[in-house]
């Protein structure tokens, strides 16, 4: 059996630059390599793209001076990998911006190189959670209301007529970033003011929503055309909710109840819920959604994760897993649906005369 040159990608010029390391050190060691050539490619914090020769773990290469840099070009090769190395296909174990956010994709797809996960588009819009509400509402899916500002406008936020609007408590949020990063709960001006310097911080667009009352539960979907859809997991957070902390750091930050305890129906339609904006959003290969359920039954979704974290303790291959889906299938699902995708686009025609 010929091996596939496989490219895993990890870092990223991100605030999850770190998260991004820990999934893709859990991918590593179950990536089978009798199937699997594996060519690590480390991104630094500084964008460039970078690769040892030999390596074999996890690394920060940003201070190895052996280290070489490499370039992608549009004409299926990565500049400055050896000739047998030539890729076949890249996990682009990436985490919010300049990763999970089309921005790879995009460069994958001019290189002609297939990857794992979800397309250029389906990337971008779920990445932007103000695009990803305004999606689903047209769909009929319900969001938690709230208001949008752009950069222009941050010093004209006024207090009263959001908290009018939304009420107290709220959440306020960068819209293009992920595991929480940026976010804050508000309950009184003064915290709201702070929050939202915070979040411009990491955005030139910061949302604000309304607190919704509910128990947090999540979903994960695999698949193209036919995805499947796990069983339902609870998140109950020790700090109010569900942060950068909770997820990553703080072994005791958050209790994970998987499956969720609820009775059959509710199970259904939040798999319902999280199908129909799988396929609203034009997702591929895997996404994880975020939803609140509500005391009486609603359902909302908060947002969707189209790299979701791969961590040991990261929600998306747990739920998979007490669906029947291990870890390392997981991993090999991922990367033939990559091929099964890249497959059936490369027989599109691009010429019309």
């Amino acid at each position: 059996m010929t091996k596939l040159n496989i490219g895993l990608l990890y870092g990223g010029k991100s605030t999850e630059h770190e998260v991004s390391m820990r999934s893709a050190e859990s991918i590593l060691t179950v990536l089978d390599t009798d199937k699997y050539n594996i060519i690590l490619i480390h991104i630094s914090k500084d964008g460039e793209w970078l690769y040892a020769a030999g390596n074999d773990k996890i690394v920060d290469l940003s201070e190895n001076t052996a280290a070489k840099k490499l370039t992608v070009h549009p004409s299926r090769q990565l500049s400055g990998l050896p000739e047998d190395l030539k890729l076949d296909i890249v996990m682009p174990v990436l985490h919010g911006t300049f990763g999970e956010d089309g921005t790879v994709q995009g460069l994958l797809e001019l290189a002609e190189i297939p990857y794992v996960g979800c397309n250029v588009r389906s990337s971008a819009v779920c990445m932007d959670k103000d695009m990803t509400k305004r999606l689903l509402k047209l769909e009929g899916i319900s969001v938690a209301e709230s208001v949008l500002f752009k950069h222009h406008q941050k010093d004209d936020v006024n207090f009263v007529e959001v908290e009018k609007k939304l009420g107290l408590p709220m959440f306020v949020k960068p819209v293009n970033q992920g595991s929480s990063v940026g976010v804050s709960k508000v309950t009184d001006e003064d915290s709201f003011k702070e929050a939202l310097a915070l979040a411009f911080n990491y955005d030139t667009k910061v949302i604000v929503e309304s607190a919704l009352v509910g128990r947090e539960v999540e979903v994960s979907v695999l698949g193209n055309s036919n995805p499947f859809v796990s069983v339902p997991g609870e998140i109950i957070p020790d700090d109010g909710f569900y942060s950068y902390e909770s997820k990553y750091t703080d072994e005791n930050g958050a209790a994970l109840e998987i499956p969720a305890k609820v009775d059959q129906e509710t199970i259904k339609n939040l798999q319902d819920v999280a199908l129909k904006t799988f396929e609203i959003l034009d997702c591929e290969g895997m996404a994880r959604v975020d939803m609140f359920l509500c005391e009486d039954g609603r359902i909302f979704v908060n947002e969707v994760n189209t790299f979701p974290g791969f961590t040991s303790i990261s929600m998306y291959p747990k739920l998979l897993e007490a669906s029947g889906v291990g870890y390392a299938e997981l991993v090999d699902r991922l990367i033939n649906l990559a091929v099964e995708r890249h497959e059936l686009e490369a027989g599109l025609t691009t010429d019309f005369s």
